[in-house]
């Protein structure tokens, strides 16, 4: 049934209202962040907290940056890049076998994995501590690889698996009829034609490795492991903190994200419709 005159005439209307709507949910905080961060802990007090900065001043930013911020970001790109390599690695591996090899418990071992996407990962906590202590990891950025790796596998595996499935079977039969192995079969057709989907947990899991807080909190101590999400203790004490201080921290935290966002969200969208697409 065509809809009415005034319901369309509403729809017109309604998209953009709410479009901009969002659009000030998304962006009021991150120009309060950016604004604050310009003015001293002593403007930010006795001035509105909607208001401008007197000056453009760059000295919390020279704070930041000329004290521990650097190490913390070396740490957070190490670990988040040797994290999101193992995981492309060993979920696309899985999602082969899932996908494409025919096994005993295949839908039930699938199932298991896809399952821990629903465990609370503040549950493991205590385990993954005293497993930490016991290996000699305590305190390293390897202490943080192996968890961040294991909670970011189910949604990977699930995401190639639906993905890998909707690769024509012919393309992997004519790699048989090659003499192609199952590793052959993996590497040179179902890994190229999987770029979309890694791209997409490659993406995904940068962005919420880089923003992780908990498990570098509990597993690390020093300031020469720690990341970024940890930068802000820095700036706060017991009774008092530095605000503008620490919203120069996330500001600068948050600039590699928006980048990597800005150049990825159309492969993100891609990735994820071409797994629930066939064809």
């Amino acid at each position: 049934m065509a809809s009415s005159p005034v319901a369309r005439a509403t729809g017109r209307v309604a998209v953009p209202v709410l479009g901009l709507f969002w659009l000030a949910v998304t962006t009021v905080p991150f120009l309060f962040m950016v604004m604050t961060s310009f003015k001293s802990q002593q403007e930010s007090f006795s001035s509105s907290v909607w208001a401008l900065p007197e000056a453009l001043d760059l000295v919390n930013y020279n704070d930041v940056l000329s004290g521990p911020f650097l190490t913390y970001f070396k740490n957070s790109v190490m670990v988040v890049v040797i994290s999101v390599l193992l995981i492309m690695l060993i979920s696309s591996m899985a999602a082969f076998a899932f996908a494409r090899m025919r096994f005993r418990f295949n839908e039930a071992i699938f199932g298991l994995i896809v399952a821990g996407m629903i465990v609370p990962i503040h549950i493991t906590l205590v385990p993954i501590y005293l497993m930490t202590r016991q290996l000699g990891l305590y305190d390293s950025q390897f202490a943080l690889i192996g968890p961040y790796v294991a909670t970011s596998l189910p949604i990977s595996v699930f995401i190639l698996t639906e993905f890998m499935r909707q690769i024509p079977k012919e393309l992997e039969e004519a790699a048989r009829l090659d003499g192609c192995g199952p590793f052959a079969i993996f590497f040179k057709v179902f890994l190229p034609l999987s770029g979309p989907g890694l791209s997409t947990i490659a993406i995904y899991n940068g962005i919420m490795l880089w923003n992780e807080f908990i498990f570098a909190y509990v597993l690390t101590s020093s300031t020469g492991t720690r990341t970024l999400p940890l930068a802000i203790w820095d700036y706060q004490g017991q009774y008092t903190a530095n605000i503008p201080a620490i919203l120069t921290v996330v500001t600068l935290t948050s600039l590699p994200l928006v980048v990597a966002y800005a150049f990825g969200q159309e492969k993100i969208v891609k990735g994820m419709m071409a797994g629930s697409l066939k064809g």
